[in-house]
């Protein structure tokens, strides 16, 4: 693999990874969420179909899964383009697109949204949660499904020439179904051929990463090249995040700018606000683990779009980066978290 090794692939080619500049590693730009639709409280049936305006855009922040047409990101590509533009203005260098197989990757977008704002894109190869999978995919093999991602790292996804440059968001949910086991293994073994990044969206449950990272061990995977998605929503207790921190994955805390009262996919979870992120964060650094750090938002859905009243992609640059340095973070630790992690972790062995 001399052609990749040492480089970072994007939707343009393969790229000089001191070119990447500061990077969020879990995003979407163009995707369809329309599998996790939510039905309304009683009484708010209404409100799945209501527009998207004003005096309804708190009650989207709060229920943003039980709306429609919010989970119709595809549709946003001019919002997205000139987001993207106000992120480089901002200072931002690239963004890894997590789409995967079944919730509506589309790489000539991904192409185009690159060519027109010079942001670095990095797709995503691989397959999403059990409930995207087709009854073809389900039938497959894991020596198949390692063919299909390796080639769309290696040729192109979807029937274009269009490279992925990492594998994944590959999606379980708990307990993890037998496909989605089938895809993370496949997802192993691809990486183990490629020397390629791989990141891992966990079932709803705080036993989900640890179980996770064991099945990318035993499929032959790189946990130190692995990074595991969603833990401001997974794992809580300091004790146990840091005996998940020891087996040598990356720390990715995605969901900035998300902030909601009741977390309609597990209800037990109280979702942390940014604030509190950032003091989690602190403690990984205290404990030793700036190196496998990353962050990100993580946004899915039109209300977190600046059309929308949302944060949208500049936020962590605008917000969260001067909030972290005036609760003690160093400029130094925060480029690594934005600059030099995402560097390490992208590049191809």
């Amino acid at each position: 693999m001399s052609s990749l090794s040492g480089k970072v692939q994007t939707v343009l080619g393969l790229v000089d990874p001191d070119q990447l500049g500061r990077t969020l590693t879990h995003e979407h730009l163009t995707m369809t969420f329309e599998c996790c639709f939510c039905d309304p409280a009683p009484g708010d049936e209404a409100m799945a179909t209501a527009p998207i305006e004003m005096k309804n855009v708190h009650w989207l922040q709060q229920n943003p899964y039980s709306h429609r047409e919010n989970l119709l990101l595809a549709q946003e590509t001019e919002a997205v383009r000139e987001e993207l533009v106000n992120y480089k203005k901002a200072g931002g260098g690239t963004i890894v697109e997590n789409t995967t197989t079944g919730i509506t990757r589309n790489l000539p977008v991904l192409r185009q949204l690159s060519k027109d704002t010079k942001v670095h894109i990095v797709a995503g190869a691989g397959y999403y949660v059990d409930a995207t999978h087709s009854a073809e995919t389900r039938k497959m093999t894991v020596e198949k499904l390692t063919d299909i991602i390796v080639s769309e790292v290696l040729h192109g996804a979807d029937g274009t020439d269009i490279r992925c440059g990492v594998i994944g968001e590959i999606g379980t949910s708990w307990p993890i179904t037998e496909s989605e086991k089938k895809v993370l293994c496949a997802a192993a073994r691809a990486q183990r051929q490629l020397g390629c990044p791989v990141l891992i969206h966990p079932g709803r449950n705080n036993a989900a990463p640890k179980e996770l990272i064991r099945i990318l061990q035993e499929a032959g995977g790189d946990v130190s090249k692995t990074a595991m998605c969603h833990l401001d929503r997974s794992i809580f207790d300091p004790v146990e995040l840091l005996e998940f921190a020891k087996l040598g994955s990356y720390l990715e805390y995605d969901l900035f700018g998300t902030e909601m009262l009741n977390y309609v996919f597990n209800t037990n979870v109280d979702m942390p606000s940014d604030s509190q992120r950032i003091q989690t964060l602190a403690f990984l650094i205290k404990e030793g683990y700036e190196d496998k750090l990353l962050i990100a938002h993580d946004i899915h859905t039109k209300n977190r779009l600046t059309k929308y009243g949302g944060h949208g992609y500049s936020h962590i640059l605008k917000n969260i980066v001067p909030k972290m340095l005036s609760r003690g973070i160093t400029q130094k630790q925060v480029d690594k978290i934005l600059i030099d992690n995402p560097k390490k972790f992208l590049t191809f062995k």
